[in-house]
């Protein structure tokens, strides 16, 4: 028998002043913590909806997916982003003290490779990936691909990751590194935008991360699944079909079915203004719509 949380809602109830501090009423603050790939997404939600409804404010911070998920196992947010699932031992811990996490799929994610652009590498196997971030990986050197990278006079890979409370890091690990550990030695950063922001400055440096985090100023190369097989480009396409890779669902939990206002938020989330929102940050959408132009 499906068990539904009994916690009381986390609700917080604040004073909200009108214009120039004149006037107040009573306002909705939802607890939303979690997971840097969402993060900015998360935020931009946040303030949209805050325009339609003034009497709700959606509180958003980041930290990662395990802070997200230790918040709503420990019922102190109402809703927990998260870049990968709950483990059985989380969902476990979190009926221990009365709360049944409900999972959503807001959208889909490309986790891109990066590399500086003067890099001449244009793509990897999964395998290649996994030698260079595995713990029994032997590729240590670009020379090793057969390529001199501009600027990389050591010719050392510079492996850049993600803290290990990321989800991003738990599903890099999960889809392309399978039951092996990473490597000791790599540049483990907190956010996805640090990844992308090193990797940009420094030619002997890969790293991965969220697709919404790219920029011009560093390069994706296409990944394969195996040698021969179709080299498939990080696009929100290719997410949203399943072809890319490693490509990922973007969850929100919420503590037991949600309700009130936590359910009329989540339900804006997952309507079409909601995943517009979601696309124009980058992300593929949980379900085919068609936005507006920009």
């Amino acid at each position: 028998m499906k068990r539904f949380s009994s916690v009381a809602p986390l609700l917080v109830l604040t004073l909200a002043c009108g214009p120039g501090g004149e006037g107040s009423g009573s306002r909705l603050v939802i607890q939303n913590k979690g997971s840097d790939t969402l993060v900015n997404v998360a935020q931009a939600w946040a303030e949209r909806y805050g325009e339609l409804h003034s009497d709700v404010a959606v509180a958003v911070s980041g930290g990662g997916s395990g802070t997200g998920i230790s918040s709503i196992i420990n019922g102190t947010v109402d809703i927990a982003n998260s870049s990968r699932q709950m483990h059985a031992e989380e969902i476990e811990s979190a009926e221990a003290n009365g709360i049944e996490p409900v999972e959503f799929v807001v959208g889909h994610d490309a986790l891109a490779v990066f590399l500086h652009p003067d890099n001449p590498i244009q793509s990897f196997t999964l395998a290649q990936l996994a030698d260079i971030y595995g713990e029994e990986g032997s590729i240590e050197t670009w020379s090793q691909f057969g390529v001199t990278v501009p600027g990389c006079s050591s010719d050392e890979i510079v492996r850049v990751s993600r803290q290990n409370n990321s989800g991003t890091y738990a599903y890099f690990q999960e889809a392309v590194l399978g039951e092996a550990e990473y490597r000791l030695g790599s540049r483990d950063l907190h956010g996805s935008k640090d990844v992308v922001d090193l990797v940009e400055n420094t030619p002997c440096a890969i790293g991965y991360s969220g697709l919404a985090y790219t920029t011009d100023h560093v390069k994706m190369p296409c990944i394969m699944k195996e040698d021969g097989a179709p080299c498939v480009e990080p696009t929100i396409e290719n997410a949203m079909s399943g072809a890319y890779p490693i490509s990922r669902p973007l969850l929100m939990y919420t503590r037991g079915v949600p309700e009130g206002a936590v359910k009329a938020y989540m339900d804006w989330v997952l309507s079409d203004e909601g995943q517009c929102i979601l696309v124009d940050k980058g992300y593929a959408p949980a379900r085919a719509l068609t936005c507006p132009a920009a």
